[in-house]
């Protein structure tokens, strides 16, 4: 199985999820064609009412704790269902990479 699709299957079962969304972001790096070692995480749920921005990264790492020993970056948009409506269900594009990128 996939990295991204272990990612997938974890937090879908970890948290109430409204909105998911794992994309492999590797190939925007300078790394062996076909890794999995950098991705961008966008989970919308009810999960994170009332928690702190850090509350939040800490629940999905902890979700990962195992596959996060093989990523070397993840990016985390973490939002509640109200947040979400009010970005009209879109977040920021990565930043292209600095270490020498494509």
């Amino acid at each position: 199985m996939s990295m991204q699709t272990t990612i997938e299957e974890k937090l879908a079962s970890e948290f109430d999820v409204d909105f998911l969304q794992v994309e492999n972001e590797s190939h925007m790096h300078k790394v062996t064609p076909g890794s999995e070692l950098h991705f961008k995480v966008t989970i919308v749920s009810n999960s994170f009412n009332g928690q702190m921005l850090i509350k939040r990264h800490r629940m999905v790492n902890s979700a990962l704790q195992q596959e996060m020993q093989q990523i070397h970056a993840l990016a985390l948009h973490t939002l509640t269902p109200r947040e979400w409506q009010a970005r009209s269900g879109s977040v920021a594009d990565s930043p292209k990479c600095r270490g020498g990128g494509k």
